[in-house]
């Protein structure tokens, strides 16, 4: 596990007062449903968990069956998953029996209590009763996408002013720290993030799964999962939501009115992943759908990987990577569109295979010639958008790249196909006087 590199650096993180020995924890799901498992975990290298999703006993939990679908894209399987189930169908003397359990044989791996309940006084005894029974941390679920009963899952997380009742609740009868969980089934999360931590949350967990649907039967029209001829939409999770929990979490990061700790989840498979998260803004980071489709052991890949790097650029404390990229994130107005370039490309390399043809002239600026005889292409520069889909979709590594052109440069004026239609062309151009801002 991380070979020599792994007595270099301090993978160590504080969060929220709890020490974890590394980043990297189970998050509350099908990967944390039991100690058995979690104690797995532990001994593969996790840091810490997230234990599945507590029930009071007050309502039986009986999941759907099938419990979960999965999108394939070509050769990648698990893409992402969409799943039905839902919170912890055990009874709860057992799970706190097993957080006992864990706290008495890894003491050293702080364990975080998910909790979810329906109305105030159930999030009270759910939060108590987890910290009478060695839980370090609670975590409110305030998320679960396919929860359709009102004040649970994502109905509160989209309710702001239950996120903060709920939470501030919880921090009155408990001394643990509290984390929030945000759904992402909104479009702004800074709102109802400030609202939990002015109910007195100690953190910010996110993403949890993405409410879509992962496909329909060709056959039987029944969305996927199939479950006896009903579908529903539900939690999708995966690589394939990774761009929306980074977006999420970067923007929670530099909010001014926030300013809390960060726990990221969504999408994280490897360690170049854990790395993107660390770098917009989290402290800790959450897995499940990779943990589903490599094992636990991908800890160890993840480990290994980020202190490799951190002893390359000379880090020693992975926290020294916390927020690192956000100085670099702005939005698109302070884009300088006065610098512009074009692709280059490494002949050398070439296989002639014409991807690159293809989607430069059905989806770019139509800017590639093509040799039939050498098969290879020719760039027509001052036609290139510098779109960069032809290094997309190119098979070879590091045959097309980005060259910046002078100040000077300007690509060539777009043409019509018949300008002899312009006799005919209704049209003023637009002359009231407004801001010349960018549109996007």
């Amino acid at each position: 596990m991380a070979g020599s590199t792994k007595n270099k650096v301090d993978l160590s993180v504080d969060f929220c007062g709890v020490t974890f020995k590394n980043p990297f924890l189970l998050s509350s799901s099908p990967v944390s449903n039991s100690a058995e498992m979690v104690a797995k975990s532990f001994e593969a290298g996790w840091g810490g968990v997230v234990f599945k999703t507590l029930n009071s006993d007050r309502l039986p939990i009986i999941h759907p069956s099938p419990r979960m679908n999965c999108i394939d894209y070509g050769s990648k399987k698990e893409m992402a998953v969409q799943n039905v189930e839902q919170i912890s169908d055990r009874p709860l003397k057992h799970n706190l029996m097993e957080i006992q359990y864990l706290k008495m044989h890894y003491p050293d791996h702080p364990v975080i209590a998910s909790i979810m309940g329906f109305f105030e006084d159930e999030w009270i005894y759910l939060a108590k009763i987890a910290e009478d029974n060695g839980a370090d941390m609670l975590e409110l679920n305030f998320s679960c996408p396919h929860m359709c009963i009102e004040g649970a899952g994502h109905k509160v997380g989209q309710a702001f002013h239950l996120i903060e009742q709920f939470t501030s609740a919880v921090k009155k009868n408990v001394s643990i720290p509290v984390i929030a969980k945000m759904t992402p089934n909104i479009t702004d999360m800074n709102e109802p993030a400030v609202y939990a931590k002015n109910g007195g949350a100690d953190a910010i967990s996110a993403i949890n799964t993405v409410r879509g649907i992962s496909g329909v039967g060709l056959d039987d029209w029944v969305p996927r999962p199939n479950v006896f001829g009903k579908g529903a939409p539900s939690g999708t999770s995966g690589p394939a939501v990774k761009p929306i929990a980074l977006n999420f979490i970067s923007a929670m990061a530099k909010c001014e009115d926030l300013q809390i700790p960060l726990s990221g989840i969504g999408g994280i498979e490897t360690w170049i992943d854990a790395l993107e998260f660390l770098l917009l803004g989290s402290t800790t980071l959450q897995v499940t759908t990779g943990i589903m489709h490599y094992g636990y052991r991908i800890v160890e890949d993840m480990i290994e990987g980020l202190s490799d790097y951190m002893v390359e650029r000379k880090i020693s404390r992975v926290t020294d990577l916390v927020g690192k990229a956000l100085p670099n994130l702005y939005e698109t107005d302070h884009f300088e569109l006065d610098r512009q370039g074009i692709t280059q490309y490494d002949l050398d390399k070439c296989i002639g295979c014409g991807q690159c043809l293809i989607v430069c002239n059905d989806a770019a600026g139509q800017a590639i010639d093509w040799d039939s005889e050498t098969r290879r292409p020719h760039l027509i520069e001052d036609k290139c958008l510098s779109c960069m889909l032809c290094s997309f979709v190119c098979p070879v590594p590091g045959l097309i790249s980005y060259k910046e052109m002078p100040r000077d440069w300007q690509r060539r004026e777009t043409t019509v196909m018949d300008p002899g239609l312009e006799k005919g062309l209704k049209y003023e151009p637009f002359t009231k006087e407004g801001p010349n801002e960018c549109i996007a």
